[in-house]
């Protein structure tokens, strides 16, 4: 409880002044405000389900401040012997307290106003929910689901949805035995449906809960109510005093205060009657701790005002000069009663004046006083509750004041309510008695109160005592338990509601309605109530050409110019009855076929090879079925190459690749159940004409040619228009066409072709479908033109039968080339010299026939022996350079040959490196070419050494012009002389050649020491007797020590035979030896000295001293460890260590305390003590603790660390990059 502020404690310690005449009520009235702060908590929404005592603790707190007040005050005086009795409960604050609306006993469900200002809400327009939960009640130990759904079509990801009681209990945390939460998605409809269902409810489930859903930046909720009743049982009588004290000991909640006494319909033991206790003694005497107990154990609910007045009345006595005996501080009195007021004077000559609140009483009938010696007595007759108020008398200049409370006697209720039956729609009257007229009677539905307006349909209407409660049109909602209350009793009754029932007197009927035609449904019903019509499960709108009608018990549906999206399920659903009246409508049409988009004959034409697809619209209702043919042969839907596809609004004909025999009438028959319909269109198929037969090419030139053809076979329908020709050269791919304007005619002549060039043609036959396809190539052709004459045509040799000629090629070839030379002869004498060429040789000219062709085949080379002719004959010679285009002009030879041989002397040609020593190495190959000159064709003689050549051994070759001396693997045998004879008749020539094969030397002959001293050694040795059949070039020495025998290289190329080795080591025993050296390198074996040379120590024998081999091993150790890693799911991570120790330690990765062994998603690598793990593209599974352990014979070691493997989607984790736990990080 909050502690008072100051101002507060500033009005409990002042006397409160006297109230203006008039006004009696005020103070009373303003004491009662408090008492209304218990009503705040509860409009703001129920407390949690699990919480209850939290409403409890915070109900009574704003009744604990009058204790203050009461602290401050003084304890009161002695009463007086003439003052009345004070009641048990003064009835003015009993009645008051019941005429409070929002007092504690007023708490239940909200009035209608506020149930409807919330469903408002609720209904407006959501910006996710396309379902919100609606409100419910359910009984005590029964199941209730409520069910929200939100549509996800332009949601990316789930929605978060929370539910919760009252403002701030999360019900996500709450879910167990009594509360489940549920979600599920459906894919097609794209819906999110949450459910929240409680389990066996009880009755502090009841209250305000809300569901709220969140996507991103946009939110929406929704608030509804739950309520729980009893499942049997009726409501006992309620006493309204024991609402309000705290539970009685020994109960479940005693020692709680329990503001629900009300509504809990529990029994509540049977109070034994009491004797009245005076309140306003007892607060007097009580210690301020226990105001409020005894408020709330008697019913006061003006404590705060009663605290002030007993404030006032408590001030410090003084001794009074002018009163013997002053007033009672408060007297008591029932309504219509007697009080009598007395005062003792000192001096019995003071005048005495009484007050009422601050004006003067003057005597009546109400107000009498009397004189009794020193008293002075004041009576107040039949005490209204308008003289409950303050009262004060004056004696001179002092004054003392009282308080009067005047207590109304309870009202109790002499006639009980009565259960009543009722229909919906009918005027319902509850009616009671009391036993006062007039009296403050209050009205409860279900516990709550009801508060009568002027858009209420509850009036109360009060005729003396009798007290009635009208309930106008009355409706199932209206089925509840209904009490009255009064300050001395209570009753209740039940109220049924229940529907008239109905009967259907024209039921609707199914309809099957044409196209465009009025649509009517019509029902009669009993009663004269509305309804709803529902077309599919959906409510039907109305617009301008559907209307409902509802006259009376009738109700009409009438569609004027009927649909195809008007046919459907129609349903008319009374309201407040479960009893439907279905029809269907089904709207038909007579199919139609619509051939606008073709010709006037209806034909379509399509090339050959193309994709028909006739798409022909229809109509009618139902749909129709359609029919293709073709000479009475239905074509079938399928996958064939001609098949039919049948759609609601149209049919197709496809053809997948139109073919000649495609052509023809085809029927198209439609039919439903309205009628039928037939068409026919006529298809025509149209192709590119065949290609034209490959042409010929009937003449060449340089750079043209005649070609000619033939029409094609098939002009695909339509006439040949004209033909396009193309060429191209034989080598290349590339076609060019020569005529963009159609050729007409069927021959042409291609020009401006390259000599030489071998050239292909084609034609195209063209209609008015298009291009046909190119024909077969011609043969190939080349234009060409003969070359320029040969040149420079010589005699190269002559014998008794032979000539030689030679020649250069033309000075011009030409583009088609050169196929080959043609040499022809005659001789003189059949010859007659016409003239001189330009160069002034002789030119002829004779008949073909007299010159005779050397060559009966084209020969490549420039040179040519005419053989078989007679000696001492002369002839005359040409030659002719032949190509494709034939043979040019003749070359003369200027004068004649005479048939004749001429001696030529044999001469030698030694080349220039075989004039000296020809030097080859064993295996090696010896390949001589000597060229010579002689004629007639020299003999030649080989010898070696003067002896003949071995045949078997070397290989000697002749030619007209050299000789080949020829040895495939050298010997040492085959070094020597070697001497080649050219002998020609009597003239002979001759030449030498000297050829060394040579070999590695062997080794030295002998190898000594000839003296030691010092670290000095001196050697000795004799050449070797195989020199390698060439000179020796060096000597290689190499010393070994006696202990290792490891052989060191001293001297490298040593051209002499005796050597001093210096720098030896002391006290250590060498042998040496010796490799001889030529131009083949060294020799394969080495001459060792058969004695070895001591270096002899002078002094003391040094000792090597003696060293332990260090230890190296040593047991695993981390010298680099595993630190946390983040990584993204489908990119590869690596975990790195590095860890030493000797032996070298046996590595193993674990992932969760399991080895990773044979995983192909993991790769681990060890290089130089650094150990790696690869996981490839990771995936959230790969998730966890992975551990390297290090084994070897001297310990085991371990390392751990932590690898978070998280999906990033779009967007997420946050706009920017993703943050990283302490102790991670990123790949």
């Amino acid at each position: 409880m909050p502690e008072p502020t100051k101002k507060e404690e500033n009005e409990v310690l002042a006397p409160a002044p006297a109230p203006p005449p008039g006004e009696p009520n005020k103070e009373k009235e303003a004491g009662t405000a408090p008492a209304k702060e218990p009503n705040k908590e509860k409009e703001a929404g129920p407390a949690p389900a699990k919480e209850p005592n939290k409403e409890k603790e915070a109900g009574p707190a704003p009744a604990k401040e009058p204790n203050k007040e009461k602290e401050a005050g003084t304890s009161p005086g002695k009463d007086e012997e003439d003052a009345s009795p004070p009641g048990a409960l003064p009835p003015g604050l009993g009645s008051r307290a019941l005429e409070r609306k929002d007092s504690e006993w007023s708490i239940g469900e909200p009035p209608a106003g506020e149930e409807q200002d919330k469903q408002n809400a609720n209904s407006q327009l959501s910006t996710l929910f396309v379902e919100k939960p609606q409100g419910g009640a359910v009984k005590v130990g029964e199941n209730i689901t409520f069910i929200a759904k939100v549509k996800a079509e332009d949601l990316l990801r789930k929605p978060t949805v929370k539910w919760f009681k009252g403002k701030w209990m999360d019900l996500a945390s709450k879910a167990g035995k009594h509360l489940q939460l549920k979600e599920t998605f459906e894919r097609h409809s794209r819906v999110y449906t949450f459910e929240m269902q409680i389990i066996k409810a009880k009755e502090n489930y009841a209250g305000n809960y809300r569901c709220e859903v969140t996507y991103k930046d946009k939110f929406d909720s929704c608030s509804f109510d739950l309520e729980v009743h009893e499942s049997t049982g009726t409501t006992p009588n309620i006493d309204i005093r024991s609402a309000f004290k705290r539970s009685g000991e020994g109960q479940e909640d005693a020692g709680e205060l329990d503001f629900s006494g009300l509504l809990k319909r529990r029994e509540v033991k049977p109070q034994e009657e009491q004797p009245e206790v005076d309140v306003w003694e007892l607060l007097k005497n009580a210690k301020p701790s226990e105001y409020e107990k005894i408020a709330f154990q008697y019913g006061i609910t003006d404590l705060r005002g009663m605290l002030k007045r007993l404030k006032r009345m408590r001030r410090v006595e003084k001794k009074s000069a002018a009163f013997a005996r002053i007033l009672d501080p408060a007297y008591q009195v029932d309504k219509g009663g007697r009080v009598r007021f007395v005062v003792e004077l000192a001096d019995p000559k003071l005048e005495v004046k009484w007050y009422k609140n601050g004006q003067e009483i003057r005597p009546s009938t109400k107000y009498i006083f009397e004189h009794k010696g020193c008293e002075r007595i004041m009576f107040i007759n039949n005490c209204a509750l308008t003289d409950d108020s303050e009262y004060y008398v004056t004696a001179g200049d002092e004054k003392c004041s009282t308080e009067l409370f005047v207590r109304e006697p309870p009202v109790m209720v002499t006639k009980q309510l009565e259960d009543t039956k009722a229909y919906c729609g009918e005027r319902v009257e509850l009616e009671c008695e009391v036993s006062e007229d007039d009296a403050n009677v209050k009205w409860f539905k279900n516990g709550e109160e009801i508060i009568p307006g002027p858009k209420s349909r509850y009036h109360i209407r009060v005729e003396g005592k009798k007290h009635i409660l009208v309930i106008e049109g009355a409706t199932k909602a209206d089925t509840a338990e209904y009490s009255v209350m009064t300050t001395g009793g209570q009753s209740s009754a039940k109220l049924s509601v229940d529907l008239k029932p109905l009967k259907i007197l024209t039921p609707l009927t199914d309809q099957t309605v044409n196209l465009g035609k009025e649509i009517c449904l019509k029902c009669e019903v009993s009663e004269n109530i509305t309804g709803k019509w529902t077309k599919n499960g959906l409510p039907v709108q109305e617009t301008d050409r559907l209307k409902i009608v509802h006259k009376g018990r009738i109700h009409k549906l009438v569609i004027a110019n009927a649909l195809v999206e008007d046919e459907g399920d129609y349903v008319f659903t009374p309201d407040a009855y479960s009893v439907t009246l279905p029809a269907k409508v089904h709207v038909i049409d007579p199919p139609k076929i619509n051939l606008d988009g073709l010709d006037a004959d209806n034909t379509v034409t399509v090339i050959a090879g193309n994709k028909l697809r006739l798409e022909i619209p229809i109509s009618g209702e139902p749909p129709p079925k359609a029919i293709w043919s073709r000479a009475d042969k239905a074509i079938m839907e399928g996958s064939g190459r001609i098949r039919a596809e049948n759609y609601p609004d149209s049919t197709t004909l496809v053809i997948d690749i139109a073919e000649k025999d495609d052509s023809g009438v085809y029927h198209i028959n439609l039919k439903n159940e309205a009628g039928e319909a037939h068409a026919s269109i006529k298809i025509k198929v149209v192709d590119i004409p065949d290609p034209p037969v490959a042409p010929n090419v009937t003449d060449v030139g340089d750079d043209w040619c005649i070609m000619t053809w033939e029409p094609p076979v098939y002009d695909g329908g339509s006439p040949i228009l004209g033909y396009f020709i193309e060429r191209k050269k034989k080598q290349s791919s590339r076609w060019m066409r020569l005529n963009f304007d159609l050729c007409k005619e069927t021959t042409f002549e291609p020009k401006k072709m390259i000599e030489g060039v071998a050239y292909e043609v084609r034609i195209f036959a063209v209609n008015a479908v298009g291009i046909s396809k190119p024909s077969m190539p011609s043969k190939p052709f080349v234009p060409l033109a003969v070359t320029s004459p040969p040149t420079l045509l010589t005699v190269d040799s002559v014998t008794d039968t032979t000539v030689t000629m030679k020649w250069r090629p033309p000075d011009q070839i030409g583009a088609a080339g050169l196929d080959g030379y043609v040499l022809e002869y005659c001789f003189e004498g059949s010859t007659s010299a016409k003239q001189s060429d330009e160069n002034g040789e002789a030119a002829f000219d004779l008949p073909a026939d007299d010159w005779i062709v050397a060559n009966t085949e084209l020969i490549d080379k420039t040179k040519f022996t005419i053989t078989g002719l007679p000696t001492d004959s002369r002839i005359f010679v040409r030659v002719k350079a032949v190509n494709a285009a034939g043979a040019s002009e003749p070359k003369y030879y200027s004068q004649p040959i005479l048939v004749k041989e001429i001696i030529e002397p044999p001469k030698i040609r030694i080349p220039r490196h075989l004039k000296q020593t020809y030097i080859r190495r064993v295996g090696e190959a010896i390949n001589l070419v000597i060229p010579f000159q002689g004629k007639p064709r020299p003999e030649l003689t080989w010898t070696k050494d003067g002896a003949p050549i071995d045949k078997n051994q070397i290989n000697i070759r002749n030619s007209e012009t050299d000789t080949i001396i020829f040895i495939r693997k050298a010997e040492r045998s085959h070094s020597g002389k070697y001497d080649l004879q050219v002998k020609v008749e009597k003239f002979v020539e001759t030449a030498s050649i000297d050829i060394r094969v040579i070999d590695r030397p062997g080794p030295p002959q002998l190898v000594k020491i000839d003296d030691v001293w010092g670290e000095n050694v001196a050697l000795s040795w004799t050449p070797p007797r195989d020199d390698g059949n060439t000179a020796i070039t060096g000597y290689t020495i190499q010393k070994a020590d006696k202990k290792s025998m490891e052989w060191f290289t001293v001297i490298e190329h040593y051209h002499r035979t005796n050597a001093t080795i210096t720098e030896l080591v002391i006290g250590n025993e060498y042998y040496f030896r010796v490799f001889a050296e030529n131009m083949c390198g060294l020799s394969e074996d080495a001459t060792m000295t058969k004695e070895s040379a001591v270096i002899a120590k002078d002094g003391k024998i040094y000792k090597n001293p003696v060293y332990e081999d260090f230890d190296f091993s040593e047991a695993p150790m981390f010298t680099q460890p595993l630190v946390n890693t983040y990584a993204v799911a489908g990119y590869n991570a690596t975990l790195n260590c590095s860890v030493r120790g000797n032996p070298k330690p046996k590595i193993t990765w674990m992932k969760n305390k399991v080895a990773i062994t044979d995983d192909p998603r993991y790769r681990m690598f060890s290089n130089q003590g650094v150990c790696t793990l690869e996981i490839r593209k990771p995936s959230p599974y790969d998730g966890g603790t992975y551990c390297c352990k290090a084994v070897n014979e001297l310990g085991t070691v371990e390392i751990e660390c932590k690898l978070e493997v998280k999906v990033i989607y779009q967007g997420v984790n946050s706009p920017g990059q993703p943050v990283f736990l302490e102790g991670q990080q990123q790949l």
